[in-house]
């Protein structure tokens, strides 16, 4: 596996200097590592959950869908969640995401 050693560094600076102190830099370059190696097993987790809620549709997670430019239509349901790795946190620590589909999304209005 190779990994992107630029976005590896840019994200520990940006862990850095978010932390204000509160963290070295060399944990925030761990965390980074972390995060990078977390992302193929999320990626698998996030695809054997979809083929097991039987989804075909894009799927992104709430706030992947508002970085894209959409909001989660309300009073939709998550078509499935998974497990995935937090490894921006430095330990591992793991979490449930809920997975919207693009059928259940909206463009967000701009006035």
């Amino acid at each position: 596996m190779k990994y992107n050693l630029s976005r590896i560094m840019k994200a520990a600076w940006k862990n850095y200097r978010k932390a204000d102190g509160e963290i070295t830099f060399g944990e925030a370059l761990h965390r980074a590592w972390l995060s990078a190696k977390a992302e193929d097993v999320n990626e698998q987790r996030v695809e054997a959950a979809k083929l097991g809620a039987g989804v075909t549709e894009e799927v992104n997670t709430w706030a992947a869908w508002k970085q894209l430019g959409y909001e989660v239509i309300h009073g939709s349901k998550a078509l499935f969640q998974a497990v995935l790795i937090w490894g921006s946190k430095g330990d591992g620590a793991t979490y449930k995401a809920s997975f919207f589909g693009l059928s259940q999304v909206q463009a967000i209005a701009t006035a």
